[in-house]
C-alpha cells in the first residue's frame, strides 16, 4: 500500500507530533509513540500478491477497497476517502484548516513509481503578519520569520518565508531595522521546518513592518503556519496592531 503516517490531536492532524517521535531515543520514543500513537492511511495499492502498478487507478482503488473489506483492516490502518464528485469533494476541502490535504489522480492512470502523478490541493488566503527576524543579513535579507501579537500583547512565532528573490529582497531590506531595545524574540531559536531538526540563524530586526502574504491554512498546534508563506508586498499603510491577533486566521478586510 502506499500512503501516510499521521498523527491526529485535539481535533487536528498533528505532522509535528511525527517530529517529535522521530527525535526522540530509545525509551523516550516509545512513550512518544504511546502519546501520540500513528496511523498508517492508504490511498493507493501498489501490490497485491502481484505488481499491480500498472492498473489504471480507478482499478488500484477498487482493489484497495476490496483489501479493506476482506480483511477488516482498521486502526491503526486508515483508507483514505475519495470520490469522484465534485460537490463532496468541495466539502471535503473546507477541513484543511485541521490539516487535511486534497489529492487529484486521474483514474486512467498507472502508477508510477518516484514520479509524483497526483496534484495536491491547498486551501489558500492572503493576510498579513508582523517581520520579527530574517534569515541572511538586514541588507540582504533571505527569508521573513513572521509573528503576530497575541492577546496578552506578545509578538509570538507564526511561520516563515518561502525564499525571497533578489528583488524583493532588495525591497524588503529597505524597511528593517535593528532592534530598537529588547526584542521579544532574544534567546529563541527557530526550526528550519516541522520534519527538520535544522535551526535557522535568525537576525532580529525591530517589529514594525508588516507584510501581507499568502498562507494556506494548515497549522500546528500552537497555531503556527506548517509551510512556509508567500510574501506578496510590505503593507506600509498598515500598523501592526491591526494584524489579526495570533490564532485568527481570517485575512484582513
Amino acid at each position: 500500500m502506499h500512503g501516510e503516517l499521521v498523527v491526529w490531536e485535539r481535533d487536528r492532524l498533528a505532522f509535528e507530533r511525527l517530529q517529535q517521535r522521530l527525535a526522540r531515543p530509545g525509551a523516550a520514543a516509545a512513550q512518544a509513540a504511546r502519546e501520540w500513537p500513528a496511523h498508517f492511511v492508504a490511498f493507493d495499492l501498489v501490490h497485491r500478491g502481484d505488481d499491480v502498478t500498472g492498473w489504471p487507478y480507478a482499478r488500484r482503488r477498487a482493489a484497495l477497497e476490496e483489501l479493506f473489506a476482506e480483511r477488516g483492516l482498521t486502526a491503526p490502518f486508515t483508507l483514505c476517502p475519495s470520490t469522484t464528485d465534485p460537490a463532496l469533494a468541495r466539502e471535503w476541502l473546507s477541513w484543511t484548516a485541521v490539516g487535511v490535504e486534497g489529492r487529484f489522480k486521474r483514474l486512467e492512470e498507472s502508477y508510477r513509481g518516484g514520479v509524483r502523478s497526483w496534484r495536491k490541493y491547498k486551501v489558500r488566503v492572503t493576510t498579513e503578519a508582523v517581520i520579527g527576524a530574517v534569515t541572511g543579513s538586514l541588507a540582504a535579507p533571505r527569508t521573513l520569520l513572521l509573528g503576530r501579537y497575541d492577546t496578552a500583547g506578545r509578538l509570538q512565532y507564526i511561520g516563515r518565508s518561502t525564499t525571497l528573490s533578489r528583488a524583493v529582497g532588495r525591497a524588503v531590506a529597505d524597511h528593517l531595522a535593528p532592534p530598537h531595545g529588547a526584542h521579544p524574540w532574544t534567546g529563541w531559536t527557530f526550526s528550519a521546518g516541522w520534519a527538520t531538526l535544522r535551526t535557522l540563524d535568525a537576525v532580529l530586526v525591530q517589529p514594525e513592518v508588516v507584510v501581507e502574504v499568502d498562507v494556506d491554512v494548515a497549522r500546528d498546534s500552537a497555531g503556527r503556519w506548517r509551510h512556509p508563506a508567500r510574501p506578496h508586498r510590505i503593507r506600509a499603510d498598515i500598523d501592526v496592531q491591526e494584524v489579526p491577533l495570533f490564532g485568527e486566521g481570517g485575512p484582513l478586510s
